[in-house]
């Protein structure tokens, strides 16, 4: 038998290919939206995919899960609850899988979502390992806020939170100490507040270092669970959605990308955002009307999805085409590609930003309205200017007329990734009423 755990670092995702190598089949768990590695780790080991388990449908990233039972004929997996447009096997509390000497039973865990599941490995008739999806995570559980607008079966998040406390109980704290954890998510997922960046743990280990699986009562977990969760990104429900009916082929999809040879800025559609990637530094000195400067980064597809809506059509421009391809498949990731109206490398463009006046505003910042676009948990635990505008990242389009324009702008963020987006976005409403600057990495001299 053998486990393997691919990641995914951009969205801090897990998945998993357990191989029996006496039968030479591979089941799948919660994989990622390129099905390649997983078709790769087969070919290597001379055997065949035989099903795909999908612990719940995710709110953060595409799965192939369709794509892979049409190309393999691998059945797919999952909570009869999930209310599925794929040809589902239902794998509800109690079903077994079982191929070599590896048996899979399937534990029903709500609390993340009504329709969580999670998968006990039985290797030659003992537990061995548990893949936990969203429920437990290394050092938190999942959150249980994402279900109350998404997905087929709705449910409060007091009410999911109830039910995880049960789940992490009544069905994972009473497993083996030995037994393996291995969640879908690490540090920097937003499906939890406090994950680790260790992939795996054990049961025994969770028992003694994670805050959820603590003495407490129910009502105690509840509020601890249910306070300071991160914001949710516009593109959660419709991820859970598109996950329940299945995506579309990685690769055709990619292929329907439109990439522009050569760029005309005059004959691009005015009313679309550009998303452009390349450095700071290098968009304030010429960019294309409408532009956001998203710099290439970590989180490129957490903001992307957080500031464009499903739905919304835009264009994607970087600094070179290995740059822009590989952005591309990030946008796939989280089921974005059919809104790139086209894909470019970048062109000089006739707007600019003007450079930050540093020294006039540690003199007298209240010659400025300061805009602070981190999230809630970080103004409160680290207020930096008293008389700060907040507005998350995530929520400034919609609020842009919260911002007066009776001053120059001055927006921040923590290191300046998001004070370059959000400055941007400032810029592209309010530019011709008032001048925006970008703080950036200057904000450390006020920490």
């Amino acid at each position: 038998m053998k486990i393997e755990q691919f990641q995914d670092e951009y969205l801090a995702h897990y998945s998993y290919a357990i191989l029996s190598e006496c039968e030479q089949q591979v089941v799948l768990i919660d994989p990622s939206r390129d099905p390649q590695p997983y078709y790769d780790f087969a070919k290597l080991h001379g055997a065949g995919i035989i099903g795909v388990i999908e612990t719940h449908p995710h709110a953060d990233f595409v799965s192939s899960h369709m794509e892979i039972h049409k190309t393999t004929g691998a059945k797919i997996y999952s909570h009869s609850l999930t209310g599925v447009d794929y040809p589902q096997t239902i794998f509800d509390e109690g079903a077994e899988l079982s191929f070599g000497k590896i048996k899979l039973k399937s534990l029903h865990t709500p609390g993340h979502s009504p329709d969580s599941i999670s998968i006990v490995l039985e290797h030659k008739g003992k537990d061995v390992a548990v893949f936990t999806g969203d429920t437990l995570f290394i050092g938190d559980c999942g959150r249980p806020d994402l279900r109350e607008n998404a997905g087929n079966t709705h449910a409060k998040r007091d009410e999911l939170a109830r039910q995880m406390y049960h789940s992490l109980r009544d069905k994972l704290m009473v497993l083996s100490d030995d037994v393996l954890v291995y969640p879908a998510h690490g540090s920097g997922s937003l499906c939890g507040k406090a994950l680790s960046s260790a992939g795996s743990g054990t049961i025994g280990n969770e028992k003694i270092g994670n805050w959820s699986l603590q003495k407490m009562t129910e009502d105690e977990f509840v509020k601890e669970l249910t306070a300071n969760q991160p914001f949710i990104p516009e593109y959660f429900g419709f991820d859970v959605n598109l996950n329940r009916k299945g995506a579309e082929s990685f690769g055709e999809q990619l292929a329907k990308v439109k990439i522009l040879d050569q760029v005309n800025p005059k004959e691009l559609d005015a009313n679309l955002v550009v998303i452009d990637a390349r450095g700071a530094q290098v968009f304030k000195k010429g960019h294309l009307p409408n532009a956001f400067n998203l710099m290439q980064g970590k989180k490129f597809e957490t903001w992307l999805g957080s500031i464009i809506k499903p739905g919304e059509h835009f264009y994607l421009t970087a600094p070179d085409m290995g740059t822009l391809n590989n952005l591309i498949r990030r946008t796939a990731s989280i089921g974005y590609e059919s809104f790139i109206e086209a894909a470019f490398i970048s062109v000089l463009g006739e707007e600019t930003m003007a450079e930050m006046p540093l020294a006039e505003f540690k003199r007298n910042p209240a010659l400025f309205t300061i805009v602070d676009v981190r999230n809630e948990d970080e103004v409160n635990a680290n207020p930096i200017f008293k008389d700060a505008i907040h507005i998350p990242l995530a929520s400034l389009r919609a609020h842009i007329d919260q911002v007066p324009v009776d001053k120059p702008i001055v927006v921040h963020c923590a290191g300046g990734y998001r004070s370059a987006a959000g400055s941007s976005i400032l810029a592209s409403a309010v530019g011709r009423k008032a001048l925006v600057y970008d703080l950036g990495e200057a904000i450390n001299d006020f920490n």
